[in-house]
């Protein structure tokens, strides 16, 4: 499929600029009757009248024989613009290249590319798109790729056709660059999922194809493995140059709309979001940040609603749309024909799909944190696990993905239970799991029973993913079993809160979550004071008190994470970096259970606070109706 609306904005602007060149001689001077002839017919192009344009330019090409071939150009490219690009064929046999100048060579190549494989001719128009030592502009970079790509795919060779598109990402925006990404998986994906696990498998860290074979797979409904991102310079860290006015990659937008459920049955959970977003808008202006004036709209909880809502947004002007929040929200937003406004959403939608092109996800995902888990294990040795779960969707997601993860470093899960629901004893579970225990008698090394003898907890842990009160039940009858496995858990097992007599039965066990709930990442405002006036911001609520206010920190940073790999934000819900698609990729902090109390185990996640803007005068914040926000 073409890129119709690109070429055409490309191609409109290549032949205005032509009209200047126009007046340029060549060789052999062009009169003032002739130049008026060649601005009448590039103003016509420009006007859309593409066949009246073809037909002034072979005019002017019949009165000019000095420059007749590059008139017959213009009028073949104006007959593509039209679609009509088999009208060209013969104007195109009559140019002769040598007589040509500039770009127009590769112009003609393109052409006469494009035209092949109107005519089912894969075999030329890949020769011609694909010539050594050819200087190509950056205004025909896009075009050439995109022909070869169609040329590489209509000769068989899909991966060929998907690296091409992959390479043409970065220089598209908005529909051109979703729908060329959308092209790009539906390429991989046809390779099959073997062949693409082969390809990932021979590939170096950091190839810039492996995200783009994952996302295929994980189309294709495969776990795959979700490494952490690089995380090599946070943002807002240094002054781009003397006398800026704002740290390197702050940029804000005039006016914010942020798009959440205020009734319906999503509401409760969109209190605390929105209060955290809240909370760092106004904290931020204790830095004397620039901010942006912000208005609330009211999601309902359903398609209709968000759509409505993202669409009185634009009309009330707003430069950057945040939310909505459910899936299927998120879903009909990124459905719709164009997003004039960019938008982050708040969650990621269910149907696998990539985020539109004009807009970035961000969501708590358990996928997120069962991939970490396995990370951490692997970085302890630990490449052999046992997974216990609940039946929730949740520890399903985080299952499949530390799964995928601990796999890709080497491990193995030995086996995955799931834990019945309303159950208070386990102990048949845990005996036919056939768990290591710490009264196993000693066994001579070489001897049968030595064979056959379970792995010991040396580089074996136990990875749970379910409900604080589930796991309180769960530890106690593995300690009676006389399981002395070490035992790693996703956020879930923390209510978020302390009740030390209940989670003394959860010491011992590790867990990621986000760094605010233990105000392990500086330059945030403290959880304690918050969290007394404040009961959003209390017990399992604050992880959502949290993911509000990265919503807000991200939005002076959103398009510096995106156009700089590497760099990521100090947030509240853990360091959030952008992965080539616009999703924000999160690496938590870890936490242990002591004597009934939670405790990070590496301190604070960074040193030193971003240093302040300089003060700039607050602006106002205000809900839909006109009411104040928060």
């Amino acid at each position: 499929m073409r890129f119709m609306r690109l070429a055409r904005v490309i191609l409109t602007t290549l032949l205005f600029a032509l009209v200047l060149n126009a007046c340029v001689p060549t060789g052999a001077v062009r009169s003032p009757a002739e130049i008026a002839a060649a601005q009448h017919a590039s103003a016509l192009a420009q006007q859309g009248q593409f066949d009246q344009a073809a037909q002034a330019w072979l005019q002017l090409a019949t009165q000019s024989s000095a420059h007749a071939d590059s008139y017959r150009l213009q009028a073949a490219e104006a007959w593509r613009q039209e679609g009509r690009i088999e009208q060209a064929a013969p104007v195109l046999g009559k140019i002769r290249r040598e007589r040509l100048n500039g770009d127009e060579p590769l112009r003609l190549d393109l052409l006469r590319a494009e035209l092949a494989l109107d005519q089912h001719d894969a075999r030329t128009a890949l020769r011609l798109t694909s010539q050594p030592n050819v200087s190509v502009p950056p205004s025909l970079q896009t075009r050439l790729l995109e022909l070869r790509a169609r040329a590489m795919k209509d000769s068989g060779d899909l991966w060929g056709a998907a690296r091409t598109r992959v390479q043409m990402d970065a220089e598209l925006q908005g529909f051109d660059q979703a729908q060329n990404r959308r092209q790009a998986l539906d390429l991989l994906a046809k390779l099959g999922i073997a062949p693409l696990q082969h390809r990932a498998a021979a590939m170096k860290p950091g190839d810039h194809m492996l995200p783009w074979i994952s996302e295929a797979l994980r189309q294709l409904g495969v776990s795959v493995a979700q490494p952490q991102p690089e995380l090599q310079q946070a943002v807002g860290m240094l002054l781009p140059e003397a006398g800026a006015n704002v740290r390197e990659g702050y940029k804000v937008p005039a006016q914010v709309a942020l798009l959440l459920p205020a009734d319906g049955d999503y509401a409760a959970a969109s209190t605390p979001i929105r209060q955290g977003f809240f909370a760092a808008y106004f904290d931020a202006g204790r830095n004397h940040a620039p901010r942006p004036t912000v208005r609330s709209y009211n999601s309902h909880g359903t398609a209709d609603g968000a759509v409505q809502a993202y669409q009185q947004a634009v009309r009330d002007g707003a430069r950057l749309v945040i939310g909505p929040l459910t899936r299927g929200e998120v879903a009909a937003v990124f459905a719709l024909p164009q997003l004039p406004v960019p938008v982050l959403a708040l969650n990621h939608p269910d149907d696998r799909q990539l985020p539109a092109g004009n807009a970035s996800e961000f969501g708590l995902l358990p996928e997120t944190e069962g991939a970490q888990v396995a990370d951490h294990m692997a970085e302890r040795g630990l490449l052999r696990a046992y997974v216990m779960i609940s039946g929730d969707d949740f520890a399903q997601r985080a299952a499949d993905a530390f799964k995928a993860e601990l796999v890709s470093r080497g491990g193995e899960v030995i086996a995955t239970t799931v834990l019945p629901t309303g159950a208070s004893s386990f102990a048949d579970t845990i005996k036919n799991l056939q768990l290591p225990t710490t009264s196993a008698a000693p066994v001579a090394a070489g001897t049968a029973d030595a064979a056959a003898e379970p792995a010991g907890a040396g580089d074996t842990g136990i990875f749970i993913s379910m409900r604080p009160n589930q796991a309180r039940l769960l530890m106690p009858q593995l300690r009676i079993a006389q399981v002395g496995l070490p035992v790693f858990a996703t956020s879930h097992v923390y209510a978020g809160g302390d009740d030390v007599p209940s989670n003394r039965d959860l010491d011992g066990v590790e867990f990621c979550d986000a760094p605010w709930l233990f105000d392990a990442q500086p330059g945030l405002p403290d959880r304690a004071a918050i969290a007394a006036k404040l009961p959003a911001a209390r017990d399992g609520a604050a992880r959502l008190f949290a993911f509000g206010m990265d919503a807000w920190g991200l939005v002076p940073y959103l398009d510096w994470l995106k156009a700089h790999p590497g760099s990521y934000m100090p947030g509240a819900t853990g360091q959030l970096a952008a992965d080539p698609f616009g999703r924000i990729r999160r690496v938590l902090t870890w936490a242990k259970f002591e004597n009934g109390v939670a405790r990070p185990l590496s301190g604070n996640l960074q040193i030193d606070t971003m240093p302040s803007p300089p003060a700039e005068p607050a602006p106002a914040s205000s809900s839909a109706d006109g009411n104040p926000a928060g």
